[in-house]
């Protein structure tokens, strides 16, 4: 019979080896330190961007880790919305992504705030307003209660299941999250970047609730990598790393729960995860600084609407190839006025056509 971590006698006492896991703290806080050092050089409209950027990629790909998928549009706006960034072509968002974007951004812009059961309720409650997850009821803003029989992580075919994981029952979340609770607030010596690592293991092993523990125990890895920072401001994006490494992250959780209280292994995961996830931020603030270059060079231009909201799609990491049916779709314009504007286009020398040819010419920026 499997014994989870959950049920060794001195949980919650985590243990792990510092000296291992040395070089990875050091490399880490050397990329938080040179990232800082590159934002104070870019100033604040660019800063506003790559914020917006990365918290729109966060919140999509926090969700996309569940299979849940949100319009990235739609959590632009929001996310626009609710930081008063003014941009271009701002769209209605529905609850689920409001929901999403609320937590996201009541964790990075009050993370010196402390995390209660009442915040945490909140939390669930944005994230379920309609108080189901897909067809099924659940309970919303309140611990599970187990009636349907004990919180498994289950995969498999019907009467060939396999149990991944099983959290503690229900009857022991009150205690086990006042415990959890009272450790996170608490200000003790530990580096602030290990705490994170072992906030998101410890949490998703009490799996408070029914539905969501995945998408809240990464907020809370937000919130504790924020206090890091001491930044509300978040430029790199840690749910973006783990979507990309996602069969590793659920193989590496899932011996976390059945190999004892040491959770070097885990952490050492998590911390190369996080590695990771701010040498992407490089390139993404290259991204920023190429977009704001552009728009400098040709700010005489006279480009029309559809253009500049193609040419900023194109920017931002534009999803597959652009086509002039993609054009026109996106741009709500007829197949003959998308062929007139990216010919325009190619003709400053602005926009290539791609090697292959054919019926599905695609164009990309030079």
């Amino acid at each position: 019979m499997t014994t989870y971590i959950h049920q060794q006698k001195d949980w919650p006492i985590f243990t792990w080896n510092p000296i291992k896991l040395a070089p990875l703290l050091a490399t880490i806080h050397q990329q938080q330190g040179r990232l800082r050092g590159r934002l104070e050089s870019i100033g604040f409209d660019l800063q506003n961007e790559a914020m917006l950027l990365t918290l729109t990629q966060d919140v999509v790909k926090n969700s996309e880790i569940e299979n849940e998928i949100l319009d990235p549009n739609q959590v632009r706006s929001s996310i626009a919305r609710k930081l008063g960034i003014e941009i271009a072509g701002l769209i209605p968002a529905d609850r689920h992504v409001e929901g999403a974007v609320e937590i996201a951004i009541d964790a990075a812009q009050h993370f010196k705030k402390s995390l209660t059961k009442e915040r945490l309720f909140n939390w669930h409650a944005a994230l379920f307003p309609t108080a189901r997850s897909g067809m099924n009821p659940i309970i919303v803003g309140d611990w599970r209660d187990d009636q349907n029989g004990p919180m498994q992580v289950v995969s498999g075919a019907l009467g060939r299941e396999q149990v991944h994981f099983e959290a503690p029952a229900a009857s022991r979340i009150e205690k086990e999250m006042n415990a959890f609770l009272a450790w996170f607030n608490n200000k003790e010596p530990i580096d602030p970047v290990i705490k994170a690592g072992i906030a998101h293991l410890w949490f998703v092993t009490i799996h408070p609730f029914e539905d969501g523990n995945g998408r809240i125990a990464r907020t809370i890895t937000d919130l504790q990598l924020a206090r890091s920072d001491n930044n509300s401001q978040r430029f790199y994006s840690l749910s973006v790393q783990i979507k990309k490494e996602r069969t590793s992250y659920y193989k590496h959780l899932e011996s976390a729960q059945k190999n004892g209280l040491d959770v070097t292994e885990w952490l050492e995961w998590f911390l190369t995860c996080m590695e990771h996830a701010l040498a992407s931020t490089s390139e993404l603030l290259a991204n920023v600084l190429r977009k704001a270059h552009f728009w400098e060079q040709y700010k005489t231009a006279k480009f029309n609407d559809r253009q500049r909201l193609m040419l900023n799609k194109l920017f931002e990491g534009f999803v597959g190839k652009l086509t002039s049916s993609k054009w026109a779709k996106i741009a709500k314009c007829s197949q003959d006025t998308a062929s007139r504007d990216i010919q325009a286009l190619i003709e400053l020398n602005i926009l290539a056509k791609e090697a292959a040819g054919g019926r599905s010419t695609s164009y990309v920026l030079k």
